[in-house]
């Protein structure tokens, strides 16, 4: 079992020592689901990429932005679905957020 409270604060403390301002670690890893623990600091941006397969993001400390939603201003505390359309996250302030990916599909959905 994963604490989100005690991974959220070690992510943030290691994105402040960070060069770059951002840190990662996957938490969740089964099958297609994935879910990531990633923090940015204030003003750090993921640059503008593709969805995956579904995705959401729940904010867990802080704000971010998020391109290609409509809701694009997300607080601690609220969850948002990503759309199939490009898009990048930047960090309004300190920000914790928990990723989760479904990066393709089941094999037993092939057919």
């Amino acid at each position: 079992m994963t604490d989100l409270v005690t991974e959220a604060d070690e992510r943030l403390a290691a994105a402040r020592q960070s060069v770059h301002g951002r840190d990662a670690r996957l938490v969740l890893h089964d099958g297609v689901l994935r879910q990531t623990v990633l923090a940015l600091v204030a003003g750090t941006e993921l640059a503008e990429h593709n969805s995956p397969h579904a995705a959401s993001l729940q904010v867990l400390v802080g704000r971010v932005r998020v391109t290609g939603v409509e809701e694009s201003e997300v607080a601690a505390g609220s969850l948002v679905l990503l759309t199939h359309q490009r898009h990048a996250v930047r960090a309004l302030e300190d920000a914790v957020f928990l990723l989760t990916t479904v990066t393709g599909l089941a094999d037993d959905q092939h057919a």
